[in-house]
């Protein structure tokens, strides 16, 4: 889904941006334009970017939680 009509930038741009270690719009805006032009979408684009740093956080931790053996009930 497009966020920034006038800079072209897609939901998908803002979650690589945040996957490479983009963290705040002014951040976004330099790596890809978004919000540069007419800034209505940089509340959409500020929603994005924190939801996608949260899951690249969530998913960091989760890497680093050790694994639970199953338990088979006989």
């Amino acid at each position: 889904m497009y966020v920034c009509l006038c800079n072209g930038v897609t939901e998908r741009d803002i979650r690589q941006a945040a996957s490479a270690g983009c963290q705040t719009m002014p951040e976004l805006t330099m790596r890809t334009g978004c919000g540069a032009t007419c800034g209505s979408c940089v509340t959409m684009a500020t929603d994005v970017l924190h939801e996608a740093r949260q899951a690249e956080h969530r998913s960091a931790i989760e890497g680093l939680l050790p694994v639970r053996a199953m338990s088979h009930a006989a």
